[in-house]
């Protein structure tokens, strides 16, 4: 189960971007088998009135801290797919660390 937050900071998020970025993020509780909490934060950089680019920041609230990533795009859905990539990194080696410290499985190299 994952509880998603998504703010959009100084601009209004369509309808569509906000389902896309739901659907992207709750893939990475395959990663994790416990409750997540993740916060999205979407951002417009400003470049002096020239196009702006996009800036995603995504954190997830997992057992033990955060695992978080934040990039900068051309499109909202560039970053969090990028973003998305790098958590899911993320999340499997926080696993691993978490199985390693808490008893579990551990693999043995001769």
């Amino acid at each position: 189960m994952m509880n998603i937050s998504i703010k959009a900071v100084h601009f209004h998020a369509d309808q569509k971007l906000i389902s896309y970025i739901e659907k992207k993020v709750s893939r990475l509780n395959r990663y994790f088998d416990r409750n997540v909490k993740a916060e999205v934060h979407l951002k417009l950089q400003d470049n002096g009135g020239r196009v702006q680019d996009k800036i995603t920041e995504v954190r997830l609230h997992v057992p033990g801290g955060w695992v978080m990533d934040k990039k900068t795009s051309k499109t909202f859905e560039s970053a969090i797919n990028a973003s998305v990539d790098t958590l899911k990194r993320q999340l499997v080696r926080h696993k691993e660390k978490t199985n390693d410290h808490n008893g579990g499985p551990k693999i043995l190299v001769e």
